[in-house]
C-alpha cells in the first residue's frame, strides 16, 4: 500500500466523510472513486474542510461547472492534493497574459500539475514563453509552459549545453523549442544519445535536426534504428532512391511505412522483415540520406 499510515486511522471519523463527499459529486462513480484512492491515497490524509472542499470550490470557480470539475479530477486525481496557494495565482497569471478560459480549462484537463509550482517561478516561465514568441491563444503556449515547468533553471541550462555540444547555436535551440516544446522535456542523457545517433550515425547536420526536433521524441530502439536498418538493407540492394528523406522515414505512420518499405519488398528481400524487427544490426547508411 502506498500509505501504510492509513491503517492506523479511524475509518468512520477520517474516511467516511470524505467518501461521502466524493459520492456527492454525482458524476464520480464508485469505480472512479476507487481509481482516485488507488492513484492518490494520500488525499484521505488531507483535511476535508481545509483541502478537499476548497480545492473543488476553486476548480468550480475556474471551470464553471461541476461537469468540468469532475473532468479535471478524472484527468489527474492528484489535483485534489493541489496547493490552492499555488493554483489560484498561477491561473490568474495565465489569464493576465491573455490565455483564454478555454485553454486554462484544457490545461486543467490534461496537465494540471504544470500549475503546481511556486508563483514566482511560474511567472518567470510565462514571461519567458511570451518572450520566445508563443501565442497565448494557442495550445503550444501551454505545452511550452509545461516543458519549462519540468526543468529547474540549472537543468534547463544543462540541456541547452547538451544541444550546444553538437554545434547548435542558442537561436537554433530556441527555434527547435518553438517548433516542438517537448524536446526540452527530454533528459539530458536522452538528448545526447538522440543527437549523437542522428549526427554521428546518420550524418545529419545539427541544424537540420533543429528544424525537425520531433525526431528526438521517437524511440531510438523501437522505431528509429529498426527503420534505419530497413533503409540500410534496401539501399544496399539498390531498391530505393538515395534521396530518401530520413525525416520522412522516421515520422511516417507505421502502417504506411510497412506498406512502402517492408511488405513491398519482403518477397524479394526476406531480411527486410528481420530488419524491421530489430534483428539486423544497423551499421550505418551506405549514402547519407536527404534530411528534409
Amino acid at each position: 500500500m502506498k500509505s501504510p499510515r492509513l491503517y492506523t486511522y479511524n475509518a468512520n471519523k477520517i474516511f467516511k466523510p470524505k467518501l461521502e463527499f466524493f459520492k456527492s459529486l454525482k458524476s464520480l462513480s464508485d469505480l472512479e472513486i476507487k481509481k482516485l484512492l488507488s492513484a492518490s491515497p494520500f488525499v484521505l490524509q488531507r483535511s476535508l474542510e481545509k483541502q478537499i472542499i476548497p480545492c473543488v470550490q476553486e476548480l468550480r470557480r475556474v471551470l464553471g461547472t461541476d461537469e468540468n470539475v469532475l473532468k479535471a479530477i478524472k484527468a489527474c486525481y492528484q489535483i485534489l492534493e493541489s496547493n490552492m496557494v499555488m493554483l489560484r495565482p498561477n491561473i490568474d497569471t495565465l489569464k493576465s497574459h491573455g490565455v483564454p478560459q478555454s485553454l486554462v480549462s484544457k490545461l486543467l484537463f490534461i496537465e494540471p500539475m504544470s500549475l503546481h509550482i511556486c508563483s514566482n517561478r511560474f511567472c518567470e516561465i510565462v514571461s519567458e514563453v511570451m518572450k520566445l514568441g508563443f501565442d497565448p491563444n494557442y495550445l503550444s503556449f501551454l505545452v511550452a509552459i509545461k516543458s519549462m515547468a519540468l526543468n529547474s533553471k540549472t537543468l534547463w541550462e544543462k540541456k541547452v549545453e547538451a544541444f550546444r555540444s553538437f554545434g547548435l547555436s542558442d537561436n537554433e535551440i530556441y527555434a527547435a523549442f518553438k517548433r516542438h516544446p517537448m524536446c526540452m522535456a527530454l533528459s539530458e542523457k536522452t538528448i545526447k544519445k538522440m543527437m549523437g545517433f542522428f549526427v554521428n550515425k546518420l550524418k545529419m547536420k545539427p541544424a537540420k535536426i533543429s528544424k525537425s526536433p520531433i525526431l528526438l521524441q521517437y524511440s531510438l530502439e523501437k522505431r528509429i534504428i529498426p527503420r534505419c536498418s530497413v533503409l540500410q538493407l534496401l539501399m544496399l540492394k539498390g531498391l530505393i532512391k538515395v534521396d530518401t528523406s530520413i525525416v520522412y522515414i522516421v515520422k511516417t505512420a507505421e502502417k504506411k511505412f510497412m506498406e512502402r518499405f517492408v511488405s513491398k519488398y519482403q518477397n524479394e528481400v526476406p531480411d527486410v522483415v528481420r530488419a524491421h524487427h530489430g534483428k539486423i544490426e544497423f551499421q550505418g547508411l551506405p549514402i547519407a540520406p536527404m534530411e528534409t
